[in-house]
């Protein structure tokens, strides 16, 4: 599944929760600033239909590194000094590649995938490759494209120059939501 950043959309309830989030001086968006613990925590998440996970110790030393040569990414929410929930992906270039989410608190990881797709958008990175078919995806506009497709435009995108992996309050605008002053 691919989530073309022009077709992300926020579902009420969750730009509501956005809204609370973004005005609380207890909450933030942090990246890359506990790398190892988001990817502890997306290994070690209960996953329903699952007795497992791939995350195994030598995936995890093998992004730890990959984190270190600067292509992988964590994107951490955080409310009240704790990690409520958060993500990691790849970026080779400008073409993005979502591994893992995680949530220890209701709604932890949609504002950590909401807040990567603002990035997105403020970098002019037009996708996302989510890899995996969810309707919780599928609410937020991913959607499967032919491989063709994927790889040519994964091709395109990792060609172009990557950003400066960061989060400003003010790119929650890139979705429409005002942040305080």
């Amino acid at each position: 599944m691919v989530l073309k950043l022009a077709d992300f959309r926020l579902a009420r309830s969750l730009r509501q929760i956005l809204k609370k989030f973004i005005h609380s001086v207890d909450c933030q968006i942090r990246v890359d600033s506990s790398f190892e613990a988001v990817i502890a925590s997306c290994a070690n998440a209960p996953r329903a239909g699952q007795d497992g996970t791939w995350i195994i110790p030598s995936m995890i030393q093998a992004y730890g590194d990959f984190h270190r040569a600067g292509f992988a990414h964590s994107v951490e929410t955080w409310a009240d000094g704790e990690m409520i929930g958060g993500l990691y992906f790849v970026a080779i270039g400008q073409a993005v590649f979502g591994e893992s989410m995680f949530h220890r608190a209701t709604d932890g990881s949609k504002i950590a995938l909401a807040a990567l797709a603002c990035m997105c958008r403020h970098f002019h990175i037009g996708q996302i490759d989510c890899q995996q078919n969810t309707r919780h995806l599928a609410s937020m506009g991913a959607k499967e494209i032919q491989r063709s497709v994927f790889v040519h435009d994964m091709t395109q995108w990792a060609a172009k120059p990557g950003p400066d992996w960061n989060f400003l309050q003010s790119y929650w605008q890139e979705v429409g939501l005002a942040t305080a002053s």
